[in-house]
């Protein structure tokens, strides 16, 4: 990583729920205590550090953040062939994969997840030891998704797959819920299967839907179906869009009801100024919510690198935005890690960080009690750091 000096966010076009300036909070920094003394910052904290901060996970795919180890065991337990012999180089294997600049590519990879996790005893251990995974990592809200279709041609009913995932979830001491995925590559009959599936499910663990995989080609409105009957029966909405096809994807997935939107940083690739004038200010009339993946946007080729990533640009121009990690085993990150990473490549600095945790807390699908309650950590750990 390469350590860079934060530069103060331009305040100047904040919206309603968008991540304001960094009031001189550009600073030294005492383990994420952000003094006003200094306006130099130097060695920033160490990603156990950034544990401290009370963080809100809302974009992380289960089968795309398998632990290594329980890949391995699961391949073997299947007699699946894997392309590495121990946890390490399997971990080494699916990164070199994930980062090839293409999202197709980088999808590849989930072919082996998917068919390891193809039994409901599978799911459930994926799914817990994710969530766990998240509570250690000093989370204190997360959201979940998963695609359950997908393991239907390897012999898991849908509703199989959901139950497990919501018993493993269940099974941590974490807050957290499923997002049931469908797959946009799918006809519009199946994604309304998925959407029924997850209404079906309303109440008793699943919080959310959402359209998911290869962006070129499939636009959301080719689901605009699946899009009403899940917003119809309750549930949160949220949408894979304006990742590597065009930023007007973004909106025409919150006009299909998308209150929040997964990665959506092509919104800022508008043709002119003007365009993008249009795009950001009904982005921010909605009050869209922008889940960001910043490194797996790097290994998708949606951004070249973590310095030039519009995720701050996003911010400065009033979106709600946070970090979520996506695909943790693919991309090979935690999201103390990534919250370092953005930091440290991107200029964002902690405190402002921690107030977009705020944001993602505000925007999640979670119960009310549960997102009161992350808020109260999240509001504790700013009051502290002044």
């Amino acid at each position: 990583m390469v350590e860079t000096s934060p530069v103060e966010p331009d305040p100047s076009r904040i919206g309603r729920h968008g991540v304001g300036a960094d009031d001189g909070e550009n600073a030294t920094l005492c383990p994420l205590r952000v003094a006003k003394s200094s306006r130099k910052e130097t060695m920033p904290p160490d990603e156990s550090q950034w544990k401290a901060l009370p963080k809100v996970l809302l974009h992380e795919h289960l089968d795309g953040g398998l632990r290594p180890q329980t890949l391995l065991e699961l391949c073997a337990g299947s007699a699946l062939h894997i392309p590495a012999s121990d946890a390490a180089g399997l971990s080494i294997w699916m990164q070199a994969n994930a980062h090839s600049g293409s999202l197709e590519r980088y999808l590849e990879g989930f072919s082996l997840t998917v068919e390891a996790m193809a039994s409901p005893e599978a799911c459930e251990r994926v799914a817990f030891e994710a969530a766990e995974d998240a509570r250690l990592d000093g989370c204190v809200l997360a959201e979940f998704r998963m695609a359950p279709l997908l393991l239907e041609s390897h012999g898991v009913a849908g509703e199989a797959v959901v139950e497990a995932l919501i018993s493993g979830l269940d099974k941590s001491a974490l807050p957290c819920g499923l997002i049931v995925c469908a797959m946009r590559t799918d006809t519009p009959d199946q994604t309304m299967r998925s959407a029924r599936l997850a209404a079906s499910f309303r109440g008793r663990g699943v919080i959310g839907f959402d359209l998911a995989g290869a962006e070129r080609g499939y636009p959301p409105a080719m689901h605009a179906e699946a899009f009403a009957a899940a917003r119809d029966a309750g549930l949160g909405i949220t949408c894979h869009a304006g990742e590597a096809d065009d930023g007007s994807r973004v909106l025409e997935a919150a006009a299909l009801g998308a209150s929040r939107i997964g990665h959506g940083v092509k919104i800022m690739e508008a043709a002119d100024a003007r365009q993008q004038s249009v795009w950001l200010d009904e982005a921010r009339r909605l009050g869209l919510h922008f889940e960001v993946c910043p490194t797996s946007n790097v290994h998708t080729g949606t951004a070249t690198s973590l310095a030039t990533h519009p995720f701050r640009a996003m911010a400065d121009a009033g979106l709600s935005v946070s970090v979520s990690t996506d695909n943790r085993l693919m991309s090979g990150v935690t999201l103390s890690g990534e919250l370092q990473a953005v930091h440290m490549q991107n200029g964002v600095t902690v405190a402002r960080l921690g107030r977009m945790m705020r944001e993602a807390a505000l925007a999640s699908f979670m119960p009310a009690a549960a997102r009161e309650a992350a808020l109260q950590a999240v509001d504790g750990w700013i009051a502290a750091q002044r």
